[in-house]
């Protein structure tokens, strides 16, 4: 079976201390997750593609959101810790990482029984790709232990919409990890456990 995996936005600007739009400790955590995933996956002949942030000095963007993953400095650059991760970078200028790349001809010729999204920000990027996804017809995937936002509120309500309205796999955490996770989002234990209790995540 082709599967593809999308890693969004997993690059220093977001991934690390010091720049403008830093996804915190939530985001960090992630990493040895996905870590696991690719591991998991590549060994199973999964094409990995990491689509990334990557702007032009004066990228329209910029009026909502402070200059950030500018051509040509680290920013744009995968976070260390994935790239002994075999993946082709897809630069990117907008929220989608199908709009104007070179990922939907990517994903024509692989042509994936299922695709699974994971990185950062759940209720921005991820979404927005989820969406494009879908109107595709493209099965989805998404690990939820996989996947972060600098807002808690807006990280729920994104997993909830892309399982209600979109139609994407929600796939749950096991064991350790699973605990991990509900520790993280401590001030919205009940909205995880209702999203685990009422089957809004399966897998």
């Amino acid at each position: 079976m082709a599967k593809a995996i999308l890693v969004i936005d997993m690059v220093r600007g977001f991934l690390e201390e010091g720049h403008p739009l830093y996804c915190g400790a939530k985001a960090r955590d992630i990493i040895p997750n996905i870590q696991r995933l690719l591991e998991k996956e590549l060994k199973q002949g999964a094409k990995v593609f990491y689509p990334c942030d990557h702007h032009k000095p004066d990228d329209p963007e910029f009026k909502l959101f402070p200059p950030h993953c500018i051509e040509g400095t680290l920013e744009v650059e995968l976070i260390p810790e994935l790239s002994q991760y075999h993946g082709e970078i897809i630069p990117k200028r907008h929220f989608s990482a199908l709009y104007d790349t070179s990922l939907e001809r990517k994903l024509k010729e692989l042509n994936p029984e299922v695709i699974v999204i994971c990185g950062v920000c759940t209720d921005i990027c991820v979404m927005h790709t989820v969406a494009d996804a879908r109107n595709r017809g493209y099965e989805i995937e998404i690990p939820v232990d996989c996947v972060a936002s600098v807002n808690d509120k807006a990280h729920f309500f994104a997993l909830e919409h892309m399982e209600k309205v979109l139609g994407a796999k929600l796939l749950r955490p096991t064991g350790t990890w699973r605990r991990c996770l509900v520790l993280n989002y401590s001030g919205q234990q009940s909205k995880f456990h209702r999203l685990i209790s009422k089957s809004l995540i399966v897998g």
